[in-house]
């Protein structure tokens, strides 16, 4: 009598599921930070001037590479791991989860090729189609297409996970999304950098609340300040503020009746010079972020070193105090 042969027992526990669970999470995460990172290269190298998001960009730069630092490799560690369980135990191929996740995966990234390619059919019919537009749709198109394709192979084939093409395809990944963590050092700079520039942006916010209070004093006393000093307030809690870094107070000097000076010693220089002569806030090459507060105060635009500001007080546009 001839044996009925059985399909070996799929022995599975709560840590595959949450492995899985894991895996998938982890991989949305550095999708989504991916493309985000890349977005904001395109805006850096691409600039738009009806668009006013290059002043946020800087923090979403540094979000995707702390998101991609952490969360890619432990995609990488779990897809691995995972990889390593399934060649020991070949009756994992057909776990529900396994299986529930990655169709799932499939349902999205085919869902975004499908949006993807709509808006583009859109913005082509629309007279929208610029270069910074088609490197955006590019690199969702790319991006989706690649996960779509690898994991719908995944659920497809009969071999274990040790073929080249899967390493071959995970090493080429891996280069990519590390590629894009260390461009993003060349864009925004260093934490070194990032701090002095974080610093600068304190001197700035600081200088311009003395000159609104030095104007304040100005309107009610029909002077200007002595000193500094003369600005503190008991009532509205305002005191003169010093250098973050230095702790040292910001250089003042009366230069005339309504006329007055400024000064501090900033770190980097936030000069840079376009081709219509205008300057903006850009420490790095193609830098797209301002310090907060400074949307269109470009007479706050300064060099490393010390720097002065010049004030005058205009009489008819700030009124005395009745």
């Amino acid at each position: 009598m001839k044996k009925i042969s059985k399909r070996p027992s799929l022995k599975t526990s709560p840590r595959d599921v949450f492995l899985y669970l894991l895996a998938i999470i982890t991989l949305y995460i550095s999708i989504w930070r991916f493309i985000a990172l890349i977005f904001e290269y395109i805006h850096a190298f691409f600039p738009d001037e009806v668009s006013w998001h290059f002043t946020q960009s800087s923090e979403e730069i540094r979000a995707s590479m702390a998101a991609l630092i952490v969360g890619f490799p432990v995609y990488l560690g779990i897809t691995w791991f995972l990889r390593k369980d399934i060649i020991s135990h070949p009756e994992k191929r057909e776990f529900w989860a396994r299986k529930w996740l990655l169709h799932l995966t499939l349902f999205f990234a085919a869902i975004t090729i499908i949006v993807d390619l709509i808006i583009l059919v859109n913005n082509f019919l629309n007279g929208e189609l610029t270069v910074r537009f088609l490197l955006k749709v590019l690199t969702v198109l790319i991006v989706s297409a690649t996960v779509f394709g690898y994991y719908f192979w995944d659920l497809k084939r009969d071999t274990l996970p040790t073929s080249k093409p899967s390493k071959m395809l995970a090493g080429i990944i891996s280069a990519v999304v590390f590629g894009s963590i260390i461009a993003g050092f060349f864009i925004i700079g260093s934490p070194a950098t990032q701090r002095k520039m974080r610093f600068d942006e304190m001197r700035v916010n600081a200088l311009q609340s003395v000159q609104w209070e030095i104007i304040n004093f100005w309107q009610g006393k029909s002077r200007l300040p002595d000193s500094l000093s003369e600005l503190k307030n008991d009532i509205s809690g305002f005191v003169p503020p010093t250098d973050p870094e230095t702790r040292v107070s910001y250089e003042y000097t009366i230069k005339g009746a309504l006329e007055f000076e400024l000064c501090a010693d900033f770190s980097l220089s936030s000069m840079k010079n376009d081709t219509s002569g205008n300057a903006d806030f850009a420490p790095m090459p193609t830098m797209i972020s301002k310090p907060m507060g400074m949307y269109g105060q470009e007479n706050w635009t300064h060099s490393s070193g010390r720097q002065c500001f010049t004030r005058m007080i205009d009489p008819d546009l700030y009124k005395l105090a009745q």
